[in-house]
């Protein structure tokens, strides 16, 4: 069979499997969420799971992830999980609000946090069908289905996720923690959408962990759409700490309104493919973005950031840092792009993406981008890919320093730089201490897991 025709059975494969569980899909689901679907699927007929041959997708092949037969879930399951002992992003220091979702879906047995008066946190599936005014004006916005075959794909499956939202001038002292757990007996498909809805004044920290409970083979596709207000402040941390037999895809869109200030930091700790997709997009003037990441893989890990941002207001800044450091056969991308529209005078964006290589058959793809169609703004990008600096590993081993822990120390300033930008003391402490013991591969099991699982 040739590829053209595997590839077409591939996408093909999961037209039909739409077509077989259509009835299931619509069932039980919000007129908010069954409304999308059908264009949704449309959508992904006509892209089809994502190529080489598709520019934005050209530095990961998802073709083999898409192969295995997955079970899916297109209805709740009962799970039961204990919320005192579950897996907190390897954080016990960390106090919270802890919600958890098992394989895309809101846990129904979460515990009531003890949350301002207006503030709502719940089941995505549950909230469209008993608020779907709230919901149906801000569902899908800019989560577009013919730009993404991965966020059409979700959108006709989207059943569950999970909905916050934070009303005005709302401030939540203690941070959200959200615990993504994948736990099943058979190689699992998850679908999850989510929706955050940060209204004007507001702010919040919110710290999403994404976790592996079993050795099963895992495919996760997931799309947040996130609305942050005017003067509104939201810190959006993610760690991903997966098996290498997991595929995790996360599509997270950002609207910001005038004087808002919206910063995510990505940490990819452990898993076998994970693709970040985030757009930003300034619709207010003097909106500020700030964007860190870093990634530590080794083996035949593979790590894709994929980062938009789009200024569509004046007087706006955007920040971008990216790190990786990558070991043994593992391979990175990261494409950046930043787009100045010509009614964004007086910008600023600012975009780096540094990558240390510390074998020969470790590899990096670095893509920055300028877009700009105004003419009085300051923007700067560059990327840099290499090896341990010789000379600064000779000045240390000459200052009686052994040579493996010359290279920790070297590593570990280089990290340094993003771990530094996490604002939650106690997280930032965790990072440092998990970032430490990956440089020195110690992480082969996952830390007081409550389930005893294998990384």
């Amino acid at each position: 069979m040739s590829v053209l025709v595997e590839k077409a059975d591939l996408s093909l494969k999961y037209t039909g499997h739409y077509n077989e569980v259509k009835d299931l899909l619509f069932e039980g689901s919000s007129h908010v969420l069954n409304a999308q679907r059908n264009k949704a699927f449309q959508d992904f007929v006509m892209q089809g799971i994502p190529t080489r041959k598709n520019e934005n997708y050209k530095y990961t092949n998802l073709q083999p992830q898409f192969l295995p037969e997955y079970k899916f879930i297109h209805q709740r399951e009962e799970v039961e999980a204990d919320l005192n002992e579950v897996f907190r992003c390897d954080v016990p220091q960390l106090d919270t609000h802890l919600t958890l979702l098992i394989n895309g879906w809101y846990y129904q047995k979460n515990k009531e946090a003890e949350l301002p008066e207006g503030v709502i946190l719940g089941s995505l599936e549950e909230l469209a069908n008993n608020n779907p005014e709230l919901i149906e004006k801000y569902y899908a916005k800019i989560a577009k289905t013919e730009e993404d075959p991965l966020v059409a794909l979700n959108t006709a499956f989207a059943k569950d996720g999970y909905f916050l939202y934070i009303p005005k001038n709302v401030t939540i002292e203690k941070p959200l923690q959200l615990i993504n757990l994948l736990q099943s007996d058979k190689d699992t498909y998850a679908t999850q959408r989510n929706l955050i809805i940060v209204e004007s004044g507001a702010s919040l920290q919110l710290l999403l962990c994404n976790h592996t409970l079993d050795l099963n083979t895992y495919l996760s596709n997931s799309v947040t759409e996130i609305f942050v207000g005017e003067n509104a402040h939201l810190d959006y941390y993610t760690l991903q700490n997966e098996h290498n037999k997991a595929t995790s895809l996360n599509s997270v869109f950002i609207q910001q309104e005038r004087d808002s200030t919206a910063t995510t930091h990505t940490s990819s700790l452990h898993g076998g493919l994970i693709r970040n997709n985030l757009k930003f997009v300034l619709n207010g003037e003097n909106a500020e973005s700030n964007m860190y990441g870093m990634s530590f893989i080794d083996k035949k890990q593979h790590v894709d950031n994929f980062t938009q941002v789009i200024h569509a207001q004046p007087h706006c800044q955007s920040n971008q840092l990216y790190k990786n450091v990558l070991n043994d056969q593992s391979t990175g991308a990261f494409a950046g792009r930043i787009h100045v529209m010509r009614d964004a005078q007086k910008t600023n964006a600012f975009q780096r993406n540094n990558n240390l290589l510390l074998t020969d058959a470790a590899t990096m793809q670095t893509k920055p981008q300028l877009i700009i169609d105004a003419d009085d703004v300051k923007c700067s990008h560059g990327a840099t890919v290499g090896q341990i600096d010789e000379e600064a590993l000779f000045y240390l081993r000459a200052r009686g320093i052994g040579e493996n822990k010359a290279r920790l120390m070297m590593m570990n300033a280089f990290a340094h730089e993003v771990v530094q930008e996490i604002k939650i003391e106690a997280l930032r402490e965790r990072i440092d201490d998990l970032v430490d013991k990956r440089l020195k591969g110690e992480v082969a099991r996952c830390h007081e897991c409550a389930y005893n699982c294998e990384c």
